[in-house]
């Protein structure tokens, strides 16, 4: 059987012969009972193999890719982050219908990795090791696995594939997940770093370059760099500062600063008290990226000086990788982390300036706007002319009402033929144009201040009612009784319900004004003067022709006192009717207003009112998910 190594027949001492006998089983140390090192599947393989041709019942040892995955749940369910998980799903859940695909992508991929990560072992912390080309972070890989796990060499960039190192068995669902291919997860070589108990449940994992010219090389490095715990940035004295580093990965991960370590390597080629110099520059740069350092006892990303070649500052580092591990929270730690860089992503389509809403005012003021366009004015006014029209009809004297016939018969500017008159056009187009406004302005209120896509879902939710709110307010006016209005058609117009002479309720029949119950004593008083009149004027005709004997001063003033009754009980009438008229017309405006104002309601301002309400339920989804935030953001 061919001999197979930790570096593919790179390392002697990770070698495992073919040839022999005996049973392979491995142990926690790392070697099999004939104390050769075991470095996983296809060492353990081979000892099955050779346990087969000798023929020996010995059960197989479980393969590192045949260990199922740790099924424990990541976080209590009483902490924080579950509910802020949750929030964050019904967020994107609720908002799919008003943002694009492109704007959840990022809260979507949060919370697929989240469930994935929390499904797999909780006993393993999974760290990646990334760096610059030539930056020594194989080397440093090496150190920490206590063995040359991962080539090292003069030719860039030397590792071409992640490379995965397990301290304990039952990481393969993790390795499976960081798509490590089973012929390069290891583990460590037997020494002082396989038997460290702070150690146990890493997973360290070497990356490619993420500098390098090969494409697919940063595609693995940003693909592995969403999926792990834990980062361990090793820069060196000449790229430490380089932008690629900054400006592409620090800075946008400066939310995740308490699961990243950042080590100077390569401090054995700095004189004297450069390695400090740098280092404080290497502090100074990650302050500018806006990532927390954890000085102090404070939360925040671990900054440190080493030499991997040297091993000059390797044990501490690995003591800190260890009480990492131990602490068992890493994962937690940077899924919330996802949640805030997530959050903060979604803040300026969630997050409004001032307090949008519908108030009472911007309600009012749409009302009298509608009202306006319809003509609810116009349409009291004309109701309380109708109404004194009719008592004057009813309580005037003959003579004067046979007048006003006849003035009024075939003037086309009367009274009569007012309700006959066609409204211009332009008069019919300022009205439509008056609707329109009218909802341009309660929808640019209700959106003041929200998110862009929130705003843009209100206006097109009041545009959308306000089609066919014209011919709605046109009906009001037809069934108010505006002569002509069905035939006019287009629309409400001011000109077009001034004409309505509102004796009119909304329910489509034309009433006759009512009448007060003093008018049949006023109509009676009017005919008694009218009868006066008539009788002194007959009396006073019998005495001129000489059928009465004379006595002209009692006729007269009988015809005088109908004469001048008559008159008197019509302004009597006139001056008694004034209040009743008002009211009449007032109670004419106000039905054709809230009729007005009913319809605008049910059109735009309740499905404004719909959309408000629903950007009032993602928000304090949003509040949730921010809620315990440690960004701030």
């Amino acid at each position: 059987m061919t001999a197979v190594t930790d570096q593919d027949n790179g390392n002697s001492n990770g070698s495992v012969n073919g040839g022999g006998s005996g049973k392979a089983a491995p142990d926690t140390s790392g070697r099999g009972r004939d104390g050769r090192w075991d470095d996983g599947l296809i060492a353990r393989r081979a000892a099955a193999a050779e346990a087969d041709e000798a023929g020996e019942a010995a059960p197989r040892a479980p393969a590192e890719d045949d260990a199922e995955p740790q099924v424990e749940a990541y976080v209590p369910s009483g902490g924080p982050l579950p509910p802020r998980l949750d929030a964050l799903r019904e967020l994107v859940g609720l908002s799919r219908a008003r943002l694009d695909r492109d704007t959840l992508a990022e809260a979507g991929r949060v919370l697929d990795e989240a469930a994935a990560r929390q499904r797999l072992s909780s006993r393993h912390t999974v760290i990646a090791v990334a760096g610059a080309t030539g930056s020594g972070k194989s080397t440093l890989f090496n150190a920490l696995a206590g063995a040359p796990i991962s080539d090292t060499g003069l030719r860039r960039p030397t590792t071409s594939q992640p490379i995965a190192c397990s301290w304990t068995d039952g990481a393969a669902g993790l390795l499976d997940r960081l798509a490590v291919p089973g012929r390069l997860r290891r583990r460590p070589h037997p020494g002082p770093a396989a038997f460290d108990e702070a150690l146990q449940g890493l997973v360290l994992v070497d990356l490619p370059d993420h500098d390098s010219a090969a494409t697919e090389h940063r595609d693995q490095v940003d693909r592995v760099l969403a999926l792990v715990d834990a980062v361990i940035w090793v820069v060196d004295p000449e790229k430490y500062a380089d932008a690629a580093l900054h400006e592409r990965y620090l800075r946008p991960l400066a939310g995740h600063a308490e699961v990243t370590f950042v080590v100077l390597n390569q401090t054995d080629r700095l004189p004297g008290e450069a390695a400090d110099l740098v280092l404080d520059d290497l502090r100074r740069l990650l302050d500018e990226d806006g990532i927390a350092l954890g000085e102090h006892g404070e939360p925040g990303a671990t900054v440190m000086s080493l030499s991997a070649l040297t091993g000059d500052g390797v044990p501490e580092l690995r003591e800190m990788v260890g009480r990492f591990v131990q602490d068992r929270t890493a994962a937690t730690r940077r899924l919330w982390a996802d949640v805030d860089a997530a959050a903060a992503r979604l803040r300026p389509v969630y997050v409004a300036e001032g307090r949008p809403g519908l108030g009472e005012r911007a309600r009012e003021e749409f009302t009298d706007r509608l009202a306006e366009a319809v003509g609810a004015g116009a349409a009291g006014q004309a109701a309380e002319r109708e109404w004194r029209r009719n008592a004057g009809r009813a309580c005037g004297t003959p003579w004067l009402r046979l007048w006003r016939w006849y003035e009024n018969r075939g003037l086309p500017g009367s009274l009569d033929r007012m309700g006959q008159a066609l409204t211009p056009p332009e008069e019919e187009l300022t009205a439509r144009q008056r609707v329109e406004q009218a909802v341009r302005i309660v929808a640019d209120d209700a959106a003041d201040g929200l998110p862009g896509p929130w705003a843009q879902a209100v206006r097109e939710a009041a545009f959308n009612g306000a089609k066919g709110l014209s011919e709605a307010l046109d009906e009001l006016a037809v069934k108010a009784g505006a002569p002509g209005a069905s035939k006019r058609g287009g629309g409400t117009e001011a000109g077009r319900a001034a004409a309505v002479p509102l004796g009119a309720s909304l329910g489509g029949r034309p009433a006759k004004p009512p009448r007060p119950k003093w008018w049949p004593a006023a109509v009676l008083a009017q005919v008694s003067m009218t009868l006066l009149q008539i009788f002194g004027g007959l009396w006073l005709v019998g005495q001129i022709i000489g059928v009465l004997e004379p006595g002209l001063v009692t006729p007269a003033l009988i015809m005088l006192a109908g004469v001048v009754g008559g008159p008197l009980v019509e302004w009597s009438c006139a001056a008694a009717i004034r209040g009743p008229a008002r009211r009449y017309g007032q109670d004419a405006e106000r039905r054709l207003r809230e009729a007005a104002a009913g319809c605008g309601r049910a059109r735009v301002l309740d499905p404004v009112a719909a959309e408000l309400v629903r950007y009032r339920e993602v928000r304090e989804r949003y509040v949730t998910v921010t809620e315990f935030s440690t960004t701030g953001r």
